[in-house]
């Protein structure tokens, strides 16, 4: 009996000890979906190989998100050949220097040299790009040259009036639609102190990034390939930014949403996390920034 006494108190204890164990541990992320129900990796997976368009959103510096985006892309493209890769961190001017290095027409040094690629490609994007360079498969770059988002923001859409159609060619359609009801622009207007010139050119100069990378994902997918773009957080969380005009333009588009957050503890999300995206990667405050 006294056995018995003894194993029944351990089990009752488990649960409690079982929470500590996992801090001790120390995990380094944990997926969760979007109403915070503990995923693994192979779930969000498998969701991405039954849609067309997966938005990634990351922060930046999160070495954690860049490896997630990397083992995606790498195991994705291994059951569902026929990947995309694409990225706001690539500005559409960009284009010409991403398929000549795809194409091993130039090595990674006339690249980093030619192109103006972001300060930290080599730490966060080349070994995804060099996946796809080995596989032969397109790196598409999506986003607004950052001059002419500078140009919005300075003096507003009306200033992209006098572009050449070369210039033009390089950003989503004019005139374009922007929803300035959206939580996410409604925020950024509060951020600039209300209503106003200096405040609508902010949003403009948001939205024609939103618009300009929705553009051109819709633009590269052809053929039944299916396609992983690499962006801010904040460009595709609450399916608002990229998500929006995607849906817009394409309302049966099979979309798929990831959102990147740090938090102190991985047990459980944040409840302002939930909801943000289909699924959720939670990585520790105290995780490494890549710069």
């Amino acid at each position: 009996m006294k056995y018995l006494f003894v194993s029944g108190l351990l089990l009752s204890l488990l649960p409690a000890w079982l929470p500590l164990a996992a801090q001790r541990s120390k995990p380094a992320y944990q997926w969760f979906d979007s109403q915070g129900r503990r995923v693994d990796f192979e779930r969000v997976l498998k969701a991405c190989l039954s849609h067309e368009v997966i938005l990634f959103g990351e922060l930046h510096n999160n070495a954690i998100a860049h490896w997630m985006q990397y083992e995606l892309a790498a195991e994705g493209h291994t059951r569902r050949p026929g990947l995309i890769l694409a990225g706001e961190m690539f500005e559409t001017h960009q284009q010409g220097w991403l398929d000549r290095y795809i194409a091993r027409e130039i090595d990674e040094k006339t690249l980093l040299d030619s192109a103006g690629l972001w300060p930290n490609y080599l730490t966060d994007y080349a070994p995804i790009v060099n996946l796809a360079r080995d596989w032969g498969l397109p790196v598409v770059a999506t986003n607004i040259p950052r001059r002419y988002a500078r140009l919005v923001f300075r003096q507003g859409l009306e200033s992209l009036g006098g572009l050449a159609p070369e210039e033009l060619a390089l950003m989503t359609p004019l005139p374009f639609p922007i929803d300035t009801t959206l939580p996410s622009y409604r925020r950024m207007v509060e951020m600039m102190g209300g209503h106003g010139g200096a405040a609508a050119n902010f949003v403009a100069a948001q939205a024609i990034k939103d618009a300009t990378m929705a553009h051109f994902i819709l633009k590269a997918l052809q053929g039944g390939r299916w396609l992983l773009h690499l962006n801010g957080s904040y460009h595709s969380d609450d399916r608002e930014g990229i998500a929006w005009y995607l849906r817009q333009a394409r309302p049966q588009l099979r979309l798929l949403t990831l959102s990147t957050v740090e938090q102190n503890d991985l047990g459980k999300l944040e409840a302002e996390s939930r909801g943000k995206a289909d699924f959720i990667l939670a990585v520790p405050k105290t995780m490494t920034k890549t710069h």
